[in-house]
């Protein structure tokens, strides 16, 4: 079970007068014939819940979980890793019942812990401070390889200070790092959409850069590596814009650190998950990995959120790969999910609407295949 670093987070109940739920749980998941041993801690800070998790077996560092209960069932999302609980509180308020579910649904059962009984939680690997504000890094230290031609998909992942993309294009880096759509890179050589590359870069100076000195840095490393050149222009676009629903928005504010890296992931066929992520993150891993075109904020919201939605991918997804998860879905019986756009309404209570806009386009000038390392 793959786990991810991050605060606990700020958590809302949903029912009304339930059993107080707050307090030490533990219990141990058997899957595949290991044991790995869950602990999750519930406590009501001024009428909020709050809660965190933790595989103690693997790591002392907190899983982002949320609760909701209805009466004696309840249940945690842990987004960042893809896995839910649901289980059903006995008469007595000592024990949860239920199904843990990452990839595969697996019996757990949460016994309430007492000082004497508590497992001990692990030291959490130290966390890196923050990169001074101030400090314009760049990659230092940068490869650049040709990807794999038989890998599938793409990504862009930070590590420690450790940004790695993977079967990434010119085209794709440049959507990440100016925060734009492929399709707003404008002028580039076939070459610069078509060839993948994997990139593993670290930046100079200390601590741990923010979203902002992270896209700064790799819009220096593909200036000179791929002696990229080009110039901005306003230009009339078909776009997708993100607003509220009628009746407001369902998204389950996060306890993440504000000014942190946000998550994005798919944690399967048509499932979608982020954590710590603002609209505007959300709209920018939109136009890049998921859509057609842009995609332009205009919720208003400012807050960050965890959020996980369900829906029927097609070959307007992905760059033309979303039929391929959607015939993966079919075969599993997952066919009964809604389009990605309804889904986005039902589950999240946001809207995406095609507009045309103005938008401003990047026109290259100047491209050439990355430099040796």
């Amino acid at each position: 079970m793959k786990m991810s670093a991050a605060a606990a987070l700020l958590l809302f109940a949903t029912s009304s007068y339930a059993q107080d739920i707050t307090g030490t749980w533990q219990g141990t998941l058997r899957p595949d014939g290991r044991e790995l041993r869950l602990v999750f801690r519930i406590s009501n800070e001024g009428g909020s819940i709050r809660a965190s998790g933790f595989s103690i077996d693997q790591s002392g560092q907190p899983i982002p979980v949320s609760v909701t209960q209805d009466g004696a069932v309840v249940k945690f999302a842990m987004v960042a890793i893809g896995a839910t609980y649901e289980g059903r509180l006995s008469a007595d308020g000592t024990t949860i019942t239920g199904t843990f579910t990452q990839k595969q649904p697996t019996p757990l059962t949460l016994r309430r812990a007492t000082p004497e009984t508590a497992w001990a939680i692990p030291n959490a690997p130290s966390v890196l401070k923050p990169m001074d504000p101030m400090f314009t890094p760049t990659f230092d230290v940068a490869t650049i390889k040709p990807s794999d031609p038989n890998q599938q998909g793409l990504g862009i992942t930070v590590r420690g200070r450790t940004l790695e993309t993977r079967n990434t294009s010119l085209a794709n880096l440049m959507a990440f790092a100016y925060q734009i759509h492929p399709t707003q890179v404008v002028g580039a050589p076939k070459w610069a959409e078509e060839e993948r590359y994997d990139i593993t870069a670290q930046p100079d100076g200390n601590g741990m850069p923010n979203e902002r000195q992270l896209r700064t840095a790799l819009q220096k490393l593909i200036a000179e590596r791929f002696s990229l050149k080009f110039r901005r222009e306003p230009r009339q676009l078909s776009a997708y814009v993100l607003t509220l629903r009628p009746g407001g928005h369902k998204l389950a504010r996060s306890g993440g650190d504000p000014a942190g890296l946000p998550g994005f992931g798919m944690k399967g066929p048509g499932v979608m998950a982020a954590v710590n992520a603002g609209t505007g993150q959300f709209t920018q891993f939109l136009q890049a990995v998921v859509l057609d075109r842009p995609v332009v904020d205009r919720t208003g919201l400012t807050d960050r959120f965890d959020f996980t939605i369900e829906f029927m991918p097609d070959d307007s997804h992905f760059g033309g790969r979303g039929g391929q998860m959607a015939a993966q879905l079919q075969a599993a019986g997952g066919d009964a999910r809604p389009g990605f756009f309804t889904a986005l309404q039902e589950q999240l209570g946001l809207r995406l609407e095609a507009q045309r806009t103005a938008i401003e386009v990047l026109v290259i000038e100047e491209a050439r295949p990355p430099s040796e390392n």
